[in-house]
């Protein structure tokens, strides 16, 4: 009589290959910084255009992706209260299963640089990591013990060593206009661009018949690290960015269907973009050009 296997056996088999091809696979956490002024509907396609195109490789998996909205210290024109922003970028993602925002970034009295932003959130993950790992395993007692503890010996020396492998890595998802503000005088330090494309890695959204792969070609930095540069295509292109959606309320225009509709009674109810509050930081220079500027005088 032939051996056929149980229902339970077929699917536990099919289990392990699951198992077995996850575990082949990277981690993924995107992580998006920027002003968030106010979220759009454009941003949260951002991260779900990277998982698409990640998990298409097949050697990625994406488990989670990062709200970051910078601090009121930016200080750029028509920037409102970080407070606002956080609250407009949770009710964004309330019931998103694998977006989140974190409030570090928008916290800090002064601007932080998106290099030190990523190194934050990857060392807290390796925290995390080495948490999980250091977890105490109950042993059960008996006859056994003493192998127990010989096996409990072997594990405690076993996680004393690195396992970079199981720390998942932190990715700064942009869109094309952030790849190409690289090429902006003291917009951003050469090696702070060196950190982030060389030790993290960038997926850039961008949309077909954009020169993103010649502003690459044409950056030496972006060139010798152009293997940790993922461009994914936008191929269902939509025009929606937070300066037009600025723009459309302090015209008294609807903004439906172009945010999320939470945000959009957020911005009702707070009335928080018009005339007045565009004007907020104007005639000052951003931060970071502030800053790059001043490490550049002799």
């Amino acid at each position: 009589m032939p051996f056929v296997k149980t229902t339970k056996e077929v699917s536990d088999q099919q289990l392990q290959i699951v198992n077995m091809e996850n575990s082949e696979k990277t981690d993924v956490v995107l992580l998006a910084c920027g002003s968030f002024n106010p979220v759009t509907n454009m941003h949260l396609r951002l991260f779900e255009l990277a998982k698409d195109y990640l998990h298409g490789t097949g050697k990625y998996r994406v488990i989670k992706g990062i709200v970051s909205p910078v601090s009121d210290a930016y200080k750029k024109k028509g920037l409102i209260s970080a407070h606002h922003r956080v609250i407009m970028a949770e009710l964004a993602t309330k019931n998103s299963e694998w977006l989140e925002v974190d409030t570090w970034e928008s916290l800090q009295k002064e601007w932080v640089e998106t290099a030190k932003v990523l190194r934050y959130h990857q060392k807290k993950l390796e925290a995390d990591s080495c948490h999980q790992q250091d977890s105490p395993v109950l042993e059960k007692p008996g006859r056994k013990r003493k192998w127990a503890e010989q096996s409990q010996q072997f594990d405690q020396k076993k996680s004393l060593e690195p396992k970079i492998k199981d720390v998942p890595q932190v990715k700064l998802l942009c869109g094309a206009d952030i790849l190409e503000s690289f090429g902006v005088p003291n917009l951003w330090k050469s090696e702070d661009i060196t950190k982030i494309v060389g030790d993290y890695g960038l997926i850039c959204v961008t949309r077909a018949g954009n020169d993103a792969q010649k502003f690459i070609y044409e950056s030496d930095v972006l060139w010798k690290h152009q293997n940790n540069i993922h461009l994914v295509n936008e191929w269902i292109t939509n025009d929606i960015s937070s300066t037009k959606i600025r723009r459309a309320l302090r015209r008294g225009q609807s903004i439906r269907y172009l945010v999320p509709e939470l945000v959009r009674e957020y911005i009702e109810k707070h009335s928080l973009y018009n005339s007045e509050s565009e004007e907020r930081n104007a005639g000052v220079s951003l931060a970071p050009l502030q800053r790059n500027m001043a490490d550049a005088k002799p």
